[in-house]
């Protein structure tokens, strides 16, 4: 997608040293844009944890990258297979909710595994490649989600003769949260490319706002119509007829349809289900957990409370942080949630649409079917 005119990815070796990965370090926008050097494990381990890189494909991509790292770093060690695996578990335990994250990390670690008799040198070269690949897929993907959600946009606008089509989403799963397009935002970009009038609802999504912060800043980069709203404004508006569609992502997604995301999806599906508005959820394949079915099993992040007492915000060209609850009152970070897969009338994927249930989901992807 294009930052002022300029096309960027997420996430992209630097252009004059491939030891280098760079990244957008989502933590300063929308009111600064800043591009961070990443050259070992350790700091993308960190830039993964400390939210500089979210969002479920972004997630992995990131994963995929760290991975190049410590081989780069474990190539000048005696033991490279030992320090790999220490790097593994290092990035697997920054973020446990994303599936993506450890789906990346073993893809990287089985394509070397198969090819043992390399040199370390040809090991890094092959996780770099691997890593490419990573990236280059999430691109991919996420733009035939986009393509494959159209259609859907399109035949509400059809109904609506000309009036936008109103779509609430929540959080970021825009082209921020993967490396190019997004997964949620992709069809919204698309209809508006495509020139279909569009208006997009965005939560602001507490308690680290991402909605407000990071949908709303690349929507406005896109020249897509949006307004910013409160968490818990969505049910009002559906209750008033002004939400055609809904449209959130996935940072995991059970074989059998239930979905996590940010805390506070579920409760916008329900309002969804009791005013009759169709609720999606928009994923590529790498955020499926094959090896689950209930939603139960996932496991759910809990981060720190400061990130529910305090905000923070722009002034006088700088980040300022001020407190917003008692000092002495506890405070629980959940940080995702799951919709079961009853209240979610579709999954848009990659390869198509399907119903939220595991016979429609293997029909989509039958390599998983054992």
């Amino acid at each position: 997608m294009k930052v002022g005119g300029q096309h960027f990815r997420t996430i992209w070796l630097h252009p004059t040293n491939e030891r280098v990965v760079q990244l957008i370090d989502q933590r300063f926008l929308p009111h600064r844009f800043v591009i961070e050097d990443v050259s070992t494990v350790e700091q993308m381990a960190d830039a993964i944890r400390q939210m500089h890189v979210r969002g479920a494909g972004l997630i992995g991509a990131s994963a995929g990258y760290g991975m190049y790292l410590a081989a780069i770093e474990a190539a000048k060690t005696n033991s490279f297979d030992q320090h790999l695996a220490s790097a593994a578990a290092r990035l697997k335990a920054t973020r446990p909710t994303a599936v993506n994250l450890a789906w990346a990390i073993e893809r990287v670690r089985a394509g070397l595994a198969v090819r043992q008799t390399l040199g370390v040198q040809e090991k890094v070269k092959l996780a770099l490649c691997i890593a490419k690949q990573i990236a280059a897929e999430d691109e991919e993907n996420c733009r035939m989600i986009g393509q494959h959600g159209l259609n859907l946009i399109e035949e509400i606008a059809r109904a609506k003769n000309g009036k936008p089509v109103n779509i609430l989403t929540h959080c970021n799963a825009g082209w921020l949260a993967f490396v190019d397009y997004g997964s949620a935002l992709a069809p919204v970009y698309a209809a508006h490319d495509r020139g279909l009038p569009v208006h997009v609802w965005v939560d602001e999504t507490r308690p680290r706002s991402q909605g407000s912060k990071l949908t709303a800043w690349e929507l406005g980069q896109h020249g897509v119509p949006h307004t910013i709203i409160a968490d818990s404004a969505g049910g009002h508006l559906m209750q008033r007829g002004a939400v055609d569609l809904v449209m959130v992502g996935s940072d995991r997604t059970t074989r059998a349809g239930d979905v996590a995301n940010k805390i506070g999806t579920y409760l916008k599906a329900l309002a969804a289900k009791d005013n009759k508005v169709p609720f999606y959820v928009a994923l590529p394949s790498s955020s499926f957990d094959w090896a689950i079915r209930d939603g139960s099993e996932i496991p759910i992040e809990e981060r720190g409370a400061e990130e529910v007492k305090r905000a923070d915000g722009w002034r006088d060209g700088r980040m300022w942080e001020v407190s917003l609850a008692p000092e002495s009152s506890p405070a629980a970070n959940f940080g995702f949630d799951v919709t079961p897969r009853r209240l979610v009338t579709g999954l848009i994927t990659e390869r198509g649409v399907c119903k939220a249930d595991e016979k429609s989901i293997l029909e989509l992807f039958p390599e998983h079917a054992s």
